[in-house]
């Protein structure tokens, strides 16, 4: 079993941190997990200092951080920086109906230290 960090809302809406577990299986010696489809990817670079405004991620999202650091932090204060080889799902959106309300909804990323940001994007559905 594979635990991913992930972004996602509770009841309320509210962003919050937990783990999604992908089974694996063992497959010609390498551990796998099932196959997990995907829309597209996207490389990014942000450079050092980069900050976000809030905002929720939208369509899921696996995030793997080739260098650097990025910090997300919600809106109760807890935080957790994903640094190179690190990865996480991000999808902490709304419902259609909930407007996304700006001192109550999602997280903000910052670039951490002094190096650039380089991260593969991984749309992993679209809603």
């Amino acid at each position: 079993m594979i635990n991913i960090p992930t972004l996602t809302v509770n009841e309320d809406s509210i962003t919050v941190f937990s783990e999604e577990a992908l089974p694996q299986h063992v497959r010609g010696g390498m551990v796998l997990t099932k196959r997990i489809d995907a829309l597209n990817l996207r490389i990014r670079t942000s450079d050092a200092g980069y900050e976000s405004d809030w905002h929720v991620a939208g369509d899921p999202t696996l995030i793997v951080i080739q260098s650097g650091i990025l910090r997300i932090t919600l809106r109760n204060g807890e935080h957790k920086d994903f640094s190179t080889g690190s990865m996480f799902i991000a999808k902490d959106y709304l419902p259609k109906h909930i407007p996304f309300d700006t001192e109550k909804h999602g997280h903000c990323a910052k670039v951490i230290g002094n190096e650039t940001l380089l991260a593969v994007h991984i749309k992993l559905e679209q809603i």
